[in-house]
Parts: structure tokens; sequence; C-alpha cells
């Protein structure tokens, strides 16, 4: 049973939505997601904002989404990859008054507040940097980040990084193994709506 977050830590939600899928060859944001009548975005805010408060969309610019209940912030140039937008979400996190955040992908239909708490605890516990899941790989996009690395990240991406790898081998980084890898499912290709996802995969 994952344990709760202390009442006195502060997460918000950073939902990335701008990324290019050239396997899907469509925006992700704006697939149905499955077995629901809402799109993925729609989807995946509503599961951040179960424990996450306040919640951010980063999407590209000009990306039409859907009308959202929560801050969407715009990417300043289309196609840089998830650090800058990662930076983008941390920076309005921190203006918030957030201590943490946990970022995301908006491909993840079967992501589960249950996981985000139990990353968030053990941030609170440990006050790492980084608290990603293992299952086998390293989950870069479903992970509780300090907000204070905001200024890392635009250092990193001054210097001309995108990947999130190259924020993650400078940070002080704690791993939760994952037995279940079905929360962390990203959907690429139309197929991946019809495959099941199996634990340990």
């Amino acid at each position: 049973m994952a344990e709760l977050v202390p009442d006195a830590v502060s997460l918000a939600g950073v939902v990335l939505a701008g990324g290019e899928s050239r396997r899907m060859r469509r925006d992700k944001a704006t697939l149905p997601a499955p077995g629901g009548t809402t799109t993925m975005v729609e989807h995946v805010v509503g599961v951040v904002g179960q424990r996450c408060e306040p919640v951010f969309v980063v999407a590209a610019p000009g990306q039409p989404l859907p009308a959202l209940q929560v801050s969407v912030l715009r990417d300043e140039l289309r196609g840089l990859g998830p650090l800058p937008a990662t930076g983008r979400g941390l920076r309005a996190a921190a203006a918030a008054g957030a201590r943490f955040a946990f970022v995301c992908a908006v491909d993840m239909p079967y992501l589960t507040s249950e996981l985000i708490d139990e990353l968030a605890a053990l941030a609170a516990r440990t006050n790492a940097e980084v608290v990603l899941p293992w299952d086998g790989r390293s989950h870069y996009l479903a992970g509780v980040y300090r907000v204070d690395l905001a200024e890392r990240v635009a250092a990193l991406v001054s210097a001309g990084e995108r990947s999130m790898r190259a924020l993650i081998e400078a940070s002080d980084v704690q791993q939760i193994v994952v037995s279940d890898s079905r929360p962390l499912a990203n959907i690429n290709s139309p197929d991946d709506f019809r495959t099941p996802v199996q634990p340990g995969r």
C-alpha cells in the first residue's frame, strides 16, 4: 500500500503535452483515453489532480487542447524536447509555492494516484532532488522533482542539452522498484491501445 504524502509537503503537477509523436502520426494529447470518453490530456490531468495542486500542462505553441481547468503553459519553441518543458513547469510550480512537482508525459493512460503517492512520500522523506520509478529502466517522465531544479535545467538548456538524461545525471536521484509496469505504460502507436501491458515489462 502506498504511503500517503504528508500534508506539509506541497506537490504540484506538471503534465508534458507538447511532444511530437512520429509513430502515432498525430497529437497524443487529444487522443481518446482508452475505455473513456475524454481525451488523453483530460484523463491524465484528472489523475494527477487527485494528488497535486496546482497542475500545469506544458503544450507546444499553437497546439490545440480541450478546455482544461488547469493552467496551460506554452513552450517558447516547438520540438525542443522534454527538458526545457520540464524546466518551464518546475518554474511555474516554484512560483506557486510548491516544494516538489510530479512530472509526467501526457501519454500515460494507466497512471495511478497511488504511484504518485509512493514517489512523493520518498521525496518528502529523503528530500532527494529526483525520485523515479524503476521497472527495469528508469522512467524520467513519471517522477517527482524538486522545483528548485528549474535553475539547473536552465543551465543545461543554455549549454545545449535537450534530454532528461542530462538532468538525471546531474542530480541526486532516488528510485523505487515497481513490480507492475502498467501505470508507467506510454501509448506510442495505435497498436498500444490494443496490447495489454504485462507486469515487469
